[in-house]
């Protein structure tokens, strides 16, 4: 099945999100403003398997709504990890956030002995139960007023977990509140990127019937939304808290919706260049095989093919007596801004990939591992955290170690460099709609029919320009000794992820205004010389752009017709049979 990752509209979620830094008023998440799902992909179901989850798939679960299942090994994988770390209290091992505590507190003592005996089983549901509940006080407001998002964090989380000792309980709890569409209200600021503990301990809570939730996008008391789905709350065990909590799975959900709208962007990006090379009746040399194999770059070869496809068999390509030697630098450079941000797109999405398919948990726990697997496995230090295994866990070895996998700075440094590098592909876009307000370079006069937003220039291009050079100025690096200075380092992951997804979709904005302006022109060379013809691109995506936005009876202004008509269609789904050269991987780029 094919999903068109365009057909919601993306700035509902991403400026939404943005207030998770913009600090807007709370009133803008209230109930009546809540963003449901549309659940159109109800009735589908994506296998979790802890190794192969796709942003795709993402999307499908967290915008769509369709379910989810466990494989039977990413089951049992979990499975020998909860057994594990159960087999570790009967061996005496001291275990981070289980038997010792968490943070500041990893030094202290919570029980000793068999976590299963009576007495040690009695305290842990207890304390587990408490913890759980005490979930609904996490964080701080505004809540989070788009259910793709909570959703999101849910599916990378279930994916995930299977790494991760949770009880069999935890794990369909999890998987519950998703195929029920029990969506936890969620305070959008309670993390600062090295573990997303906030948020996910908001899901704890709804787990056991505690603080409120979204039924099928209706808000109630969470135990009231368990019950409507015939669900029991949960009786959390062991280190439920842990197995749930200490993850980036908020963040990386929206870096993960962020992939597939960024795709469709840069797409839009490309349809739109080809469009306006043809209405400015460009001149075509920086994209031939002169240029690109003087500077062999596979990201600015691949794209220079790329566009070179999307206007074969233009007038572009013959002789014109009016056509200027060369463009200005924004058309002449266009291509390689856009090569560049998907380039910098393919890096961020190979690590968002490898992020919501491994963990990033604290503790590690692997079993089948062995002393003699690794140098430093069999010293001293390292055996004291090896597990020989036992009867009750069918004699299963491996260690259980603390570390500091939740930091999640791949994937918040390459979210960054993508909104710069986005931000970078913007500026050329903003110049080249503006220069067809100049008859130097367009070759002709256009009679300023439609005024500004449509031939070329104009007060919106610009602000939206602003606001996207605000937008990538980094987040500085930040450090602050918290939690009786033990947890000193923060990656913001959440603030950054929310700067992508309103740069990707201010973007979209100001690619409406560009392709409004190449089209624009397109009509215009056409009227002053009706053989003319034109390359695939435009002859495909102008006909049906002039269709829904130009010439419908429509009310609101043409930006807002174009956005729209952008969000609505994926570029592929214009432009899916026409010959696009293959990507690069981003492990082949420089």
């Amino acid at each position: 099945m094919t999903t068109h990752l365009t057909g919601s509209r993306l700035s509902i979620g991403a400026r939404l999100l943005a207030i998770t830094w913009l600090c807007a008023a709370a009133g803008l998440t209230s109930a009546a403003d809540y963003q449901s799902i549309n659940p159109s992909h109800a009735n589908d179901t994506v296998l979790l398997t802890g190794h192969d989850l796709s942003a795709q798939q993402v999307i499908q679960v967290a915008r769509y709504g369709a379910k989810v299942s466990l494989s039977d090994d990413a089951r049992a994988r979990s499975e020998g990890a909860y057994n594990l770390l159960l087999e570790a209290t009967i061996e005496g091992m001291p275990v981070y956030w289980f038997n010792r505590g968490s943070g500041a507190g990893r030094e202290a003592s919570i029980f000793e002995g068999d976590a299963e005996s009576p007495a040690n089983r009695a305290m842990l549901e207890a304390r587990q139960l408490q913890i759980f509940k005490s979930g609904e006080q996490n964080g701080v407001g505004p809540e989070v007023a788009s259910e793709e998002v909570v959703r999101a964090m849910l599916v990378v989380r279930a994916n995930t977990m299977s790494y991760e000792a949770a009880t069999p309980a935890l794990t369909q709890m999890l998987l519950d509140l998703i195929n029920h569409r029990i969506t936890p209200v969620v305070r959008a600021r309670g993390t600062v990127g090295e573990g997303d503990l906030g948020p996910l301990m908001n899901v704890g809570a709804t787990m056991v019937g505690a603080g409120e939730a979204y039924y099928r996008g209706v808000r109630m008391p969470a135990a009231q939304a368990l019950k409507a789905a015939g669900l029991k709350p949960l009786k959390p065990f062991a280190a439920d808290d842990s197995a749930l909590t200490s993850s980036n799975a908020y963040s990386t959900g929206q870096a993960a919706l962020l992939l597939a709208d960024a795709e469709a962007a840069l797409g839009w990006a490309d349809l739109a260049y080809a469009i306006d090379l043809e209405g400015m009746n460009s001149s075509i040399t920086p994209l031939s095989a002169v240029v690109q194999m003087n500077r062999p770059f596979p990201w600015l070869n691949w794209h220079a093919k790329r566009v070179l496809a999307m206007t074969r068999g233009s007038d572009l390509y013959e002789d014109d007596p009016k056509r200027i030697i060369q463009d200005p630098e924004s058309l002449r450079a266009s291509s390689i801004r856009q090569a560049s941000a998907w380039q910098s797109f393919a890096r961020l999405r190979d690590t968002v990939l490898m992020q919501i398919n491994s963990s990033d948990h604290n503790p590690a726990i692997r079993v089948g591992l062995s002393p003699e697997d690794s140098w430093e496995l069999s010293t001293p230090q390292l055996k004291k955290f090896f597990v020989h295994g036992g009867p009750r866990n069918h004699h299963q070895h491996g260690y259980i170690v603390s570390n500091a996998n939740w930091d999640p700075y791949p994937m918040a440094n390459d979210l960054e460099a993508f909104t710069i590098a986005l931000a970078n592909m913007d500026a050329a876009i903003t110049q080249r709609i503006s220069r067809f307000t100049s008859p130097f370079f367009t070759g002709i006069q256009a009679p300023n029919e439609h005024g500004w937003g449509r031939w070329g220039g104009g007060f919106a291009t610009s602000s939206l320009m602003q606001e996207i050079q605000g937008l990538a100025v980094p987040v500085p690096p930040e450090g602050n000794a918290i939690v009786q200075n033990v947890e000193d380092m923060q990656s913001q992951s959440r603030l950054k992820v929310a700067r992508a997804r309103l740069a990707v979709d201010n973007t979209i904005e100001l690619l409406a205004e560009d392709v409004l302006t190449g089209t624009y022109w397109l009509e215009l060379r056409q009227k002053n010389q009706p053989a003319r013809h034109f390359g695939p691109a435009a002859s495909t995506v102008w006909p049906v752009f002039q269709k829904e936005v130009i010439d419908h009876e429509l009310t609101g202004s043409l930006h807002d017709r174009a956005a729209e008509f952008l969000h609505a269609h994926s570029p592929s789904e214009l432009y899916r049979d026409l010959l696009v050269p293959a990507m690069p991987s981003a492990a082949s780029a420089p």
